[in-house]
């Protein structure tokens, strides 16, 4: 008689921490959400997209869940975002600070200004307000991860805002490493290299996708990098398609 196969549980090995993901609806941030949730993880999920959400709220399945949308560009909006996140009584184990933006592929000659300025609102500005704000919800033991883009250290040419803010990020997240090793709050830095996800609509539509890692990869890259032992950090985790830069 054929023996019964045992359903395989999942290990939840992230039961009882609480991740707050910016730009948590799609992309990147999509991914490591749903990698979290599947590891017993408590999660606050933000966006500027309330439907979507909603959406996503329904659709995960996490001990606990609080979504809210919020403008990382928007001082108040994040005001407004940790006030819910303190009325739900959350401690945050681990910030994922995902929620960026790209530009059209124009020389600095022809870069509007108001472009610069909303790329480095969301990309540098809102990294460092929702990091602040977080701080005062961790503790020893806590995960902070900036995903920057290989184009933090790299340069590719009409994409200037977008190189400048991820250079500029990178400076942070290196400082920001700095400044909590001694209260035991690790900082990495993620550096994904071409990624399938909707940011190649404004940087390049014609972009060869099938050469590109899909989300998933780079989320199971960084629940690993959350994952290891205390006394132990990746400070900057770059993923390449094995193809290269594209």
């Amino acid at each position: 008689m054929p023996t019964a196969r045992k359903t395989r549980r999942p290990s939840h090995r992230l039961a009882d921490q609480t991740a707050l993901i910016t730009g948590a609806t799609r992309g990147i941030g999509l991914a490591i959400a749903k990698t979290l949730a599947d590891e017993g993880c408590n999660l606050i999920l933000t966006a500027r997209d309330e439907n979507a959400l909603k959406k996503l709220s329904r659709e995960l399945k996490a001990h606990k869940i609080l979504t809210h949308a919020c403008d990382v560009r928007d001082p108040h909006s994040i005001d407004d975002l940790f006030r819910a996140i303190r009325r739900e009584h959350f401690r945050i184990s681990i910030l994922i600070n995902n929620a960026g933006i790209a530009h059209a592929n124009l020389p600095v000659d022809q870069l509007p200004y108001r472009v610069w300025k909303d790329v480095f609102a969301t990309n540098l500005d809102g990294t460092f307000l929702i990091t602040q704000a977080a701080l005062t919800l961790m503790r020893r033991g806590g995960t902070i991860v900036n995903n920057l883009s290989i184009a933090a250290t790299r340069v590719f040419a009409g994409s200037a805002a977008y190189n400048a803010s991820k250079h500029a990020a990178l400076g942070l997240t290196n400082t920001l490493r700095e400044e909590l090793r001694h209260k035991g709050i690790r900082v990495i830095g993620l550096l994904p290299g071409a990624t399938d996800t909707d940011i190649w609509k404004t940087l390049w539509p014609e972009a060869p996708r099938k050469k590109m890692m899909s989300p998933d990869t780079v989320a199971k890259a960084v629940l690993e990098a959350i994952l290891l032992p205390e006394n132990a950090t990746i400070e900057n985790l770059e993923i390449l398609p094995t193809v290269g830069t594209l």
